[in-house]
């Protein structure tokens, strides 16, 4: 917005960018609740599948620990973020992650055994029995903007009501690929859902040295679309912006940006320690907001779950999570030679000699 009017300058425009908050870290409704959150069916389902994603995150760090896993980024404390895009999307829609939200995965069907596998360094974990179409994770940063804007213009070039939708950190905001994605997805009034999840911290940078915008969200607005923010630990809240955002595009009113402000409570990845920038006061105070303490919390408070549907409900995300790890340690593994199998549909003579070398090294 420009400043008042000073001369001969007058303010051509003006813009907002709205917080939506229903569900406060003490278990305070803070407005009418959305339709969905009046009943305790759905939130019940929600809080199920956030505890299922922690089980998975903490299984994960588990087999990393002890040597039978690759690097791993942890989920823990976004997990309402990840969790209400899985079940906000309908399943002809299409997900294009980051590499931490591993619950938006699992709640659109997607197996932990299979996350487990592309994270132990196979690539078939990436080949989904369920949603076949979701993009394999994105580990280099704001890579997967582009392609969602790709999706999102064949969606409305086939007149598909079909959405995408992109999961980022609040670090990729910062990359040229973010940019040209959000500027592309504006001026064609595509049908694709920016999430950016903004943890405060992109590795070792905190935001408030990544970026002088006085939010992420108001960036969408250069790109000629909305951008608002949510609080990204409050699960009815991050569902609700959801469902409006994707019904608009899915009837043609083009993209949206919704930054989900939360807080990354673990290390960036097991190869990192945030001890060493990162202040114990400062994530003693963001655990506090916890998203599962908040939804469970509530829950309990509305008479609409117990303390014994609790303790079950955590034997079955254990039980799941080690089943899972044991499918996974027990898949056979690929040769050697199929690291060639994943980057090009025809390999180029040199790589294909490679492989064949590899594959049969007495036969050179």
């Amino acid at each position: 917005m420009l400043g008042e009017e000073e001369g001969n300058m007058r303010c051509v425009a003006q813009f907002e960018v709205g917080y939506t908050g229903y569900l406060d870290h003490e278990l305070r409704v803070t407005g009418p609740l959305p339709e969905f959150a009046r009943e305790p069916v759905q939130l019940i389902a929600a809080y199920r599948a956030m505890a299922s994603a922690r089980a998975f995150d903490r299984k994960a760090i588990n087999l990393q620990r002890t040597g039978q896993l690759g690097t791993f980024a942890s989920c823990l404390g976004e997990e309402a973020i990840a969790v209400a895009v899985g079940l906000a999307m309908r399943p002809e829609d299409v997900l294009l992650p980051m590499y931490r939200h591993h619950g938006a995965y699992l709640s659109r069907g997607v197996r932990m055994a299979e996350l487990l596998a592309y994270w132990g360094g196979d690539e078939r974990g990436m080949d989904f029995q369920s949603v076949r179409e979701d993009f394999a994770v994105a580990v280099p940063i704001a890579t997967q903007a582009p392609h969602a804007v790709g999706v999102g213009y064949a969606f409305k070039y086939r007149k598909e009501p079909r959405v995408a939708v992109c999961l980022l950190g609040d670090g990729a905001t910062s990359k040229g690929d973010f940019y040209e994605a959000i500027n592309a997805a504006g001026v064609w009034e595509l049908p694709v859902v920016f999430v950016v999840a903004n943890n405060l911290w992109a590795i070792s940078v905190p935001r408030t040295l990544q970026s002088r915008a006085q939010t992420l969200a108001q960036k969408a607005i250069a790109a000629g679309f909305e951008g608002e923010q949510v609080d990204g630990n409050d699960y009815i809240a991050v569902r609700d912006r959801l469902d409006q955002a994707l019904q608009r595009a899915r009837s043609g009113q083009g993209p949206c940006l919704i930054e989900a402000l939360t807080y990354r409570m673990g290390d960036h990845t097991t190869a990192d320690d945030s001890r060493r920038y990162r202040d114990a006061e400062e994530v003693e105070a963001w655990q506090r907001r916890d998203p599962l303490d908040r939804l469970r919390g509530y829950l309990l408070q509305s008479g609409a779950w117990s303390e014994a549907d609790e303790e079950a409900l955590q034997v079955e995300c254990q039980e799941a999570a080690d089943q899972a790890a044991q499918l996974y340690l027990e898949r056979p593994l690929q040769p050697p030679a199929s690291m060639f199998d994943y980057l090009y549909e025809r390999l180029p003579r040199a790589y294909a000699e490679q492989r064949k070398a590899l594959a049969d090294p007495n036969d050179v």
